[in-house]
């Protein structure tokens, strides 16, 4: 049994009978007159990083530790603060599906790709259906019911416009997903070719780069017969859609997704599990940048696998043989200043 615990309060000291009162200290200067009040908030954010690991395949790696994983922000190690496996994760997706008559086999990819996802998704999913032409259009809002999924994609028959706006339609998403609470993601079937836009690439960018919690995940349609009519394009055309794979790219790789360049229909199924599995299986990172400041700049995200000893993580299959994993991460963030 322990003693008794004698908690000790505060010792008063008497004054001095002739000692004269402390001097106030100064207050702070208000501002000129006309100018708000306003503060700095200068508490360090926390950075969260969704990884995926998977083999060649693309087979999910699970059982990783936290001291297998070593991250860096523009050069810098980052001490991780949390971190947790994420399996079999509900989804908040909105799939956006170019809907435009430039080359109806475009279409035909797209339609069976959307329906390939959708006859996936669980009952605890949260999902909207968007297609654009010459703007965007919301077919269902989020639903859990995917009867209204398939039957908004059964709408998409034959398109009217060649015109296709991705930029704006991919703007306007993102604009929409920030207001949800969580992780989401776009699942963006398309071309990757925008001929009608009021934005430009750069300010569709800027809105990827500036968006948090979303992941996008590009697949390209119409690859089989782009392959089979390059011989005959011009320099332009194959330009055109050379940029137009690159955008996806830049798209998915940015956010932590991933970009898809199937050239035949039955690779859409293995294209949408691939998904499907990286989205329900991940490794979710976190830390509190050592860099504070929240000056609006673009920090640079490094995820690499360790042993725990500063060498390099051994995957094996059931076989014994070795394996070298993928790291999927997104490829930084912009950092806000908050003005209060």
């Amino acid at each position: 049994m322990g003693g008794p615990q004698t908690e000790v309060g505060p010792i008063a000291v008497p004054k001095k009978k002739d000692e004269a009162p402390p001097p106030e200290k100064p207050k702070p200067p208000k501002n000129p007159p006309g100018m708000g009040e306003y503060s700095l908030r200068v508490d360090v954010p926390l950075v969260s990083v969704p990884v995926m690991v998977t083999t060649k395949t693309g087979q999910f790696v699970p059982g990783l530790k936290e001291q297998n994983f070593k991250i860096e922000e523009d050069g810098v190690p980052q001490k991780i603060t949390s971190f947790s496996q994420q399996s079999d994760a509900p989804i908040t997706a909105v799939m956006l599906v170019e809907f435009a008559a430039t080359n109806y086999y475009f279409m035909y990819d797209a339609l069976n790709a959307s329906y390939t996802f959708a006859s996936g998704l669980k009952k605890d999913d949260w999902v909207a259906v968007e297609y654009y032409d010459m703007k965007p259009h919301v077919l269902v809002d989020f639903t859990q019911d995917k009867r209204q999924v398939l039957g908004a994609l059964n709408q998409l028959r034959i398109p009217t416009w060649h015109e296709t706006n991705l930029f704006d339609a991919l703007y306007d998403t993102i604009d929409r997903l920030e207001r949800i609470e969580g992780r989401k993601y776009v699942i963006l079937i398309s071309s990757g070719r925008d001929t009608f836009s009021k934005i430009t690439y750069d300010n569709a960018l800027k809105k990827v780069k500036d968006s948090h919690d979303i992941t996008i995940f590009a697949i390209s349609t119409g690859n089989w017969l782009r392959t089979v009519a390059d011989p005959y394009m011009g320099s332009i055309t194959r330009l055109d859609y050379l940029q137009a794979d690159n955008e996806m790219n830049t798209f998915a790789r940015l956010t932590g997704g991933r970009a898809y360049f199937p050239k035949f229909e039955a690779e859409m199924p293995e294209v949408f599990n691939d998904i499907a599995g990286s989205i329900r299986n991940q490794y979710i990172i976190s830390y509190h940048p050592s860099n504070a400041k929240q000056d609006g700049s673009w920090r640079k995200i490094k995820v690499e696998l360790t042993d725990g000893s500063g060498g390099p993580v051994k995957i094996r299959d059931q076989k014994g043989h070795d394996l070298k994993p993928t790291i999927v991460a997104r490829d930084g963030y912009k950092a806000k200043m908050e003005v209060e």
